[in-house]
C-alpha cells in the first residue's frame, strides 16, 4: 500500500475545519449513554466516512478525521478504541473489535530530526467476521484476511492470512481456522 507524507505545521485552514467539526462530534458521541444507541448511531454515520446496518461504538471512542474510517454492516468497537485515520482504515462486515484496541495509520520518521514536523499514512484494511481481541494494536498498512483472529494484547506488524489465529508482540500465526 501506498505511504502518504502529510506536514503537520503547514494545515490548511480546510483541514483544521475538518478536525474541529470531528472533535466535535466525538465528544458529542463519548458524552452519551447506551440509552441513546439511536443517537449515537447517527453521530457514527455523520463522522465516518461510510457506515452499514448496525453500527456500534462504545464509549471513549477518539479518532483523527472519521470521514476516512469506512466501516461494514454489523460493526461492533468495544470501549477506548482508538482509530488514527490519518488515511483509509477500511473494515468489513461482521467486525467485533474488543476493548482498548488501537488502529494506527499514522507513523514518523525514525530520524529525529524534523520528526515532529511531519508524518506519514498508510491505509489499514480489515476482511469480513475478523475478530480483534482487547488490547491489541494495528500498525500501518496492515491487511487483516477475513475471518481471522487477533488474540488479546497482540501488536500486528504484518499481514494476516484469512482464517488464522495470530497472537502476541509481534503477532505471529498459532494456527490456521476451519
Amino acid at each position: 500500500m501506498e505511504k502518504i507524507t502529510f506536514s503537520r505545521t503547514d494545515i490548511s485552514e480546510e483541514t483544521q475545519l475538518m478536525m474541529i467539526r470531528t472533535s466535535e462530534l466525538v465528544k458529542q458521541l463519548n458524552n452519551l449513554t447506551l440509552a441513546d444507541f439511536s443517537k449515537k448511531q447517527d453521530i457514527v454515520k455523520e463522522l465516518f466516512g461510510d457506515v452499514g446496518d448496525n453500527p456500534f461504538v462504545g464509549d471513549n471512542f477518539h479518532c483523527d478525521f472519521g470521514k476516512n474510517i469506512h466501516i461494514g454492516d454489523n460493526f461492533h468497537a468495544d470501549y477506548n478504541c482508538t482509530m488514527l485515520d490519518v488515511v483509509e482504515i477500511r473494515i468489513g462486515h461482521n467486525c467485533l473489535i474488543g476493548p482498548d484496541v488501537g488502529i494506527y495509520t499514522a507513523g514518523h520518521r525514525l530520524q529525529p530530526e524534523g520528526r515532529t514536523l511531519d508524518g506519514y499514512g498508510i491505509p489499514v484494511m480489515i476482511g469480513d467476521d475478523v475478530w480483534i481481541g482487547g488490547h491489541s494494536t494495528i500498525l500501518p498498512g496492515v491487511v487483516i484476511g477475513d475471518g481471522a483472529v487477533i488474540a488479546a494484547g497482540s501488536v500486528v506488524t504484518e499481514n494476516v492470512e484469512p482464517l488464522t489465529l495470530v497472537a502476541g508482540n509481534p503477532a505471529r500465526l498459532k494456527k490456521r481456522i476451519g
